[in-house]
């Protein structure tokens, strides 16, 4: 019995295959985050918007089991490159955002504070070095001689999973991280950003890989061939998920993150209506407001002030929160 999936010379078989490892690891984290919760409960810490990150924590960690376990595990790591380079995008598009967007941020901050990140996350949130750091372990962990000499182990898959989530939290860091400070506070730079870091630079490489004449990765090229797909076949599908595999979920990313900018910036286009007159309605540029129908309706009109902003969209995670 192995403990984490890996490579092996054995003929694909659709037979069940256990892998406690993984299971003893998604157990303890959502045991962990469970016992969290629960003491935010009782300590009365327990905020609205929690129960929305327990559903976003549990479906991200249900994910990372879905892509890491049978079948979709030892696939991935010994037999089809094309179900690899999908576990990297489950990993750093899916995953890591959403195990981001399940922590609240007394608990983010306390983690950051155990681990002692306090100085170095905010140089790590920084745009620019959170897309260096993505970008380098993408091209790293997707080179031939990775690969080959990773796969072949179950520590070095396991090693391999682990740096694709991290590079993942790093990478959404800028955008939907639960400590405030960290997100960019321009929604502009935070689109060209995730377009340039998770979109543009990727497909280099997924070019490479998919009009590549000949298979590069001897791990799956040796593989015993699963449903007759031959090694240069699987390879050039690899290629493909790599270059528009990620483009459904930041294109959504990047559309939500627009319109609650054109939001945030109609709410706060203010206007101002001068106090009313003694028995009678305000009026604006010596016109009557009286008979306008809805205005006794319309929340937010102060005199001398006009419309309030929403505040809730002023925070960078509302990118991904409904």
């Amino acid at each position: 019995m192995s403990w984490w999936c890996s490579a092996g010379a054995e003929p694909w078989s659709w037979a069940w295959r256990a892998y406690p490892g993984i299971w003893m690891l998604v157990l303890g984290v959502g045991a962990a985050y469970a016992a969290t919760m629960r003491r935010r409960r009782t300590d009365g810490r327990w905020r609205p918007g929690d129960g929305r990150r327990v559903a976003w924590f549990s479906v991200g960690l249900a994910l990372f089991w879905v892509a890491t376990d049978w079948p979709v595990g030892p696939l991935g790591a010994g037999y089809l490159a094309s179900v690899h380079m999908a576990q990297y995008q489950i990993y750093t598009l899916l995953v890591a955002p959403l195990l981001l967007l399940g922590l609240p941020e007394d608990v983010a901050r306390a983690m950051a504070t155990r681990l002692r990140l306090e100085a170095f996350l905010p140089q790590l949130a920084r745009p620019v070095v959170a897309g260096l750091v993505f970008n380098v372990v993408l091209f790293a962990t997707h080179a031939p001689f990775t690969v080959d000499a990773l796969r072949t182990s179950q520590g070095g898959s396991f090693a391999l999973d682990m740096v694709w989530l991290v590079s993942g939290l790093v990478l959404w860091l800028p955008i939907i991280s639960p400590l405030p400070e960290l997100c960019h506070p321009s929604a502009a730079v935070r689109c060209v950003y995730l377009f340039l870091a998770a979109g543009a630079l990727a497909m280099i490489p997924g070019a490479l890989i998919t009009f590549a004449p000949f298979p590069l990765y001897r791990v799956y090229e040796l593989a015993p061939r699963v449903d007759d797909i031959s090694a240069l076949g699987d390879q050039q599908v690899a290629g493909i998920v790599m270059k528009i595999g990620n483009l459904p979920i930041i294109w959504i990313v990047l559309c939500v993150t627009f319109v609650r900018w054109a939001r945030r910036e109609g709410t706060i286009s203010y206007v101002t209506i001068p106090s009313a007159p003694a028995g009678g309605r305000p009026a604006v540029d010596g016109a009557d407001l009286d008979g306008v129908a809805g205005l006794d309706g319309v929340a937010g009109l102060d005199e001398g002030t006009g419309l309030e902003a929403d505040a809730s969209l002023d925070d960078p995670r509302s990118a991904l929160i409904p």
